[in-house]
C-alpha cells in the first residue's frame, strides 16, 4: 500500500471487503458500469476528522502545518526514508535534501490530495 493510500485510509477508514458467501453466485454476464465517481471532502471535514482523531490522543500537535505530525497522529512512520517515498508518490520534483521544503510541500500536497480524492 502507498503511503498516501494509508494516510488516506486513517483518517477515513479503509473500505470494506465483500466477504465471501458460503456458495459462490451464479456468473451473469451484463455490461459493465461505469467506475464511480471519486468522492471528495472538504477540507473542513478533512479537519473535523482530524480534529477528532487529535482530540481523541490528548496530546498536542501541529498536525495542520506539519507534516511529520500529521503522519504521527495517524500511527505512520514519519521517518526521512517514508516521507521522502511519499514526496515521490506524489511526484515532487524538489531537491529530497532540502527537507523543510519538502515537508512543508508535502503537507500541502497530501491536504489537497485528501480533498482531491476523497474519502
Amino acid at each position: 500500500m502507498s503511503i498516501f493510500g494509508a494516510i488516506k485510509d486513517a483518517i477515513f477508514g479503509k473500505a470494506e471487503a465483500a466477504t465471501p458467501d458460503a456458495a459462490p453466485a451464479p456468473v451473469v454476464i451484463a455490461p459493465t458500469p461505469p467506475p464511480p465517481a471519486p468522492v471528495r471532502a472538504t477540507p473542513e471535514e478533512i479537519d473535523a476528522r482530524l480534529a477528532s482523531i487529535a482530540a481523541d490522543k490528548g496530546q498536542p500537535s501541529n498536525y495542520k502545518t506539519s507534516i511529520v505530525d500529521l503522519m504521527k497522529l495517524l500511527n505512520l512512520d514519519s521517518s526521512l526514508d517514508n516521507r521522502i517515498t511519499l514526496a515521490k508518490e506524489l511526484g515532487y520534483t524538489g531537491d529530497t535534501n532540502d527537507s523543510a521544503t519538502m515537508n512543508i510541500w508535502l503537507h500541502k500536497q497530501v491536504m489537497e490530495s485528501l480533498a482531491n480524492k476523497g474519502g
